[in-house]
């Protein structure tokens, strides 16, 4: 077992508020606890999104392709010093402005590993330049590739299982931006809200 499996998640119920907290490795044994999790998009200028195939050794889902980079804040850790942590250790990428566009709730069991994923997923967007640095963690990421977000969802109708079962979803909040505070209302329906996470 990695020592990230002995890291602490927040327990949340279906409206993102904490009830609890428990180990990562706990969180995705079946059936699953519902928790916090982060889901971040990397695009460049020409609107593409950077994807990575999971590595061989991941516990979940691994070799299918991701959004750029996913993880979980330690409880009461801010998402965007999460994200920015992971992007350092999967990819190798220095800090970026992360701005949320959405939150994605699903659940989705692992044939290949017999794990469950079930959870409260922030999805973070970060604008970055087309040259990009990145220095991926072989442990972490089998490969990397820039594609244009219609291309994946297309390609995910067609090729379901070669993609991780989250990255529809986050791809659609990407393309079509929720109020963070409110998962699947859109931000144009959504009311104002003042202050932030």
């Amino acid at each position: 077992m990695s020592e990230r499996e002995t890291h602490l998640v927040e327990l949340v119920d279906d409206d993102g508020l904490v009830i609890g907290e428990t180990t990562v490795a706990t969180a995705h044994q079946p059936p699953g606890r519902l928790h916090r999790a982060f889901s971040v998009l990397l695009v460049d200028p020409e609107g593409r999104v950077l994807l990575q195939q999971r590595a061989a050794v991941k516990t979940r889902f691994p070799l299918r392709w991701a959004n750029s980079c996913c993880g979980h804040p330690l409880p009461g850790q801010s998402l965007t010093e999460a994200a920015n942590r992971r992007l350092a250790e999967e990819l190798g990428v220095d800090p970026v402005d992360l701005t949320e566009v959405g939150v994605y709730l699903y659940y989705a069991e692992d044939p290949a590993t017999g794990r469950v994923e079930f959870e409260y997923d922030h999805v973070l967007r970060a604008d970055v330049p087309a040259d990009l640095v990145t220095r991926p963690d072989p442990d972490e990421v089998a490969d990397l590739r820039w594609v244009d977000p219609g291309a994946v969802v297309a390609d995910l109708d067609a090729h379901p299982r070669e993609y991780a079962p989250w990255l529809g979803g986050v791809v659609n909040r990407l393309l079509h931006p929720t109020d963070a505070s409110r998962p699947g209302v859109p931000a144009t329906e959504a009311p104002e809200r003042s202050g932030g996470r």
